[in-house]
């Protein structure tokens, strides 16, 4: 188990838990497309008695009879996906303080995968924000106006 934090992007939650990696997966089924808003969520369980919530209060909508999806209210971050009478909970993981330490080991749902979901690595790549034509004032704009939480827990928030 690797021990883990992360929230949501206005940091109205913040969260600890204990990991198991070798559950992280990337979820491609129609319903895990609607909560993420994205063509799939990667995901990673985690026992509940290891889940805290050590700021705010998560929001809850129930997807299914069997599941119910865990939210930021403020700002909207998919945080859980939760099997109800599971010994465990799905946390996102790209709500994870560190989410590139966290690789996924397997795909499921795959019936409703994007059919070019494999030509990504083919697409244009460019540094968020970056253009040769505005001398980086996009990127200085964001930083001066940045409401997302950083990637730590914070006594308060915001700051």
């Amino acid at each position: 188990m690797t021990l883990v934090s992360g929230g949501c992007q206005c940091g109205a939650i913040r969260y600890s838990a204990e990991l198991r990696p070798e559950t992280a997966h990337i979820c491609h089924c129609r319903m895990c497309q609607k909560a993420a808003g994205n063509y799939f969520m990667p995901l990673a369980n985690a026992p509940k008695a290891t889940f805290r919530v050590t700021r705010g209060k998560i929001a809850w909508f129930q997807s299914s009879e069997p599941v119910r999806r865990g939210f930021c209210e403020k700002c909207g971050t998919p945080l859980i996906f939760e099997t109800v009478s599971a010994k465990h909970l799905n946390i996102t993981l790209g709500s994870l303080d560190n989410p590139a330490a966290i690789m996924p080991f397997e795909q499921s749902g795959i019936e409703s995968r994007v059919p070019w979901f494999d030509q990504l690595p083919d697409i244009r790549e460019e540094v968020s924000g970056a253009s040769e034509t505005d001398n980086g004032a996009r990127l200085k704009l964001i930083a001066r106006t940045d409401h997302q939480h950083p990637d730590h827990d914070t006594v308060e928030w915001p700051l």
